[in-house]
Order: structure tokens, then sequence, then C-alpha cells
């Protein structure tokens, strides 16, 4: 292994974490990564196609729900290739720039998932605060401005951090805590000064998913008062049922965003493979469960998964 990120020498390799202690059951483990993987896959793809084929659905909630599944499979299908590698074939060597470009869409799809998560509670806030400006306020165009400008902050914030990496010297043990590559964890193995990426870090951390959390909670507080000025009280479990959905995907994305936080600041004296299995759960969850939320919960989606399907049939 190399010791310095020099142009003289070779590029450094950083060596990917299994599950410590669990090695003889990787082939065992990789069953319910795999269904995990496959199941986020068939998932966000249908939802995809449904949008694609019912016109009905081409409205700004859907178009975001659209969004959603986009960021969800490239969440996910960022980590697959090196979580696969490591259980199947104990391929734990990465290259540093393969290194760098998984942490780079990792924390990207990160930041997207987040920034879509508060378009979508945008969208409920002016469904049910201004019902009767909806389809002046959220029209196409703004829908697609909206996506363009949530890439373009996701993508925006992380470039810097895999340039500023590739500045700093790493020392010989370049071995990470998980199965994919991530900021902090490259950052823990360089002996050089880091307070600049330390800062930037948290800097853009505070920035995105601070202020999308935040601003969704705001957002929610304000729906709610406004629902509780329904004075129909089936008309306000209407308004709170076109929320619902919405709200389990936010505590699905943030609850196990916070564990992560909370394990890597205070359990450091907890094994390894807890510390895996957390960001594993922080990085699946949400590409898995998203679509079974959205296709139960909204009854538009579930009936163009039946319409379509019926389609397919008769063909």
């Amino acid at each position: 292994m190399v010791v310095w990120n020099n142009s003289n020498v070779m590029e450094p390799i950083f060596l990917l974490r299994g599950f410590h202690g669990l090695k003889s059951a990787h082939a065992w483990l990789s069953i319910p990564f795999c269904l995990a993987y496959l199941v986020a896959f068939i998932g966000n793809i249908t939802i995809l196609s449904v949008v694609w084929s019912e016109s009905s659905l081409h409205q700004p909630m859907y178009y975001l729900l659209s969004f959603l599944a986009i960021t969800d499979l490239g969440m996910s299908m960022s980590t697959l290739p090196t979580i696969l590698a490591v259980l199947w074939w104990e391929a734990l060597e990465i290259q540093i720039g393969a290194c760098f470009a998984q942490l780079f869409f990792i924390h990207t799809f990160t930041f997207l998932e987040s920034s879509v998560l508060l378009a979508i509670a945008f969208d409920r806030f002016v469904a049910i605060y201004r019902p009767l400006h909806y389809s002046s306020i959220l029209t196409n165009d703004v829908i697609g401005k909206i996506g363009l400008g949530c890439l373009i902050r996701s993508a925006g914030v992380v470039m810097p951090t895999p340039l500023l990496l590739r500045r700093y010297h790493y020392c010989r043990a370049n071995v990470l805590s998980h199965p994919f590559c991530l900021h902090q964890d490259i950052l823990k193995l360089s002996y050089s000064d880091a307070s600049v990426n330390n800062i930037y870090g948290l800097c853009v951390v505070i920035i995105t998913l601070g202020t999308d959390s935040v601003l969704i909670l705001l957002s929610y507080v304000l729906i709610l008062h406004a629902i509780l000025g329904i004075a129909s009280h089936e008309e306000r479990l209407k308004a709170l049922n076109t929320c619902l959905s919405h709200v389990c995907v936010v505590l699905i994305f943030f609850v196990p965003l916070i564990g992560v936080c909370m394990v890597h600041r205070f359990g450091k004296q907890l094994p390894p493979t807890v510390h895996i299995l957390m960001a594993d759960i922080y990085l699946l969850l949400p590409p898995v469960l998203n679509p079974i939320i959205y296709s139960v919960r909204t009854k538009q989606i579930r009936l163009g998964i039946f319409h379509m399907f019926r389609q397919r049939k008769k063909l």
C-alpha cells in the first residue's frame, strides 16, 4: 500500500471494511442486501413508469415524487457496486479516484433527497394553504426550475470536497470504516491539516440538511395551522391524509441520519458492525421504503399501478 498522496509516487489505495466478525457469513448477508436493492430498483422504477404513463398524474406533486424516485435510485446505485463486491468477492481495495467518485455521488444524492423532501413539503403547503392558487403557483416550469435548483445546489456544495481531499497525505493503514466511501471517513485517514474540510463540511451540513429540516418543520407548522382552520372534520382528515405519506418519508430519511450522527459522535466504543449497519440503514432504508409508502398510501399511484399491470396483461 502506498503512503503518500504525491504526483511522484503511486496514488494511495483505500481498503473497504466488510462486516467485522461476520466474514464467514458474507455470502448469506448478501441475500438481504440484494433483496433490498432489488426492491428499491423495482419500486422506484414502478413509480417513475406510472407517473410517466398516466396522464392524470402529470401534476406538480407527482413530478416531485418522480424526482424523489430518481434520487432514491441514485442513492442506492451509488453504494451497490462496493457493498456487493465486498460481500461476494471480498474485493476490499478501491482506487482513490473511484473512492472520491463514489463519495461525490453518495453525498450529492443525500443532499438532493433532503432538497426534494423540502420541495414536496412546499408543494403540500401551497396545496393546503393556497388551494385556489395552487395550479398558478406550481406550474410545470416552476417544478422544472425547482428540480434543477435542487440538483445544482446538491452537486455544487459536494464538488469541492473530493478536490480538497486529493490535496492531503494519507497514512499507511488506509482502512475505511464502511464498505463504501464517505467524506468524514476518508478525512480521518489524513495526517494533513484537515481544518478546511472540517469547517466546510460542517457549513454544508448546516446549509443543506439543517436548513431543510427547519424549513420542513416550519412548513408543517403552517400546514397544521391551516388544517385546524378548516371547519369540516372530514375535510381536515382528508387534508392530513395527503401529508401523511410525506411525513413518513421525512422521518425515514432524517431519523436514521440523526442516528448515524449520534453513533459516530457518542458510540465510538460500539462494535464496528454497529457503525456499518447504521450507515447501511441510513443509505438503504429510504430507497426501499419510499416507493412502498407512496404506493400504499397514495390512491392515485396505487390505481395507476393496477392500471399499468392490467394494460400489460392485455398485451
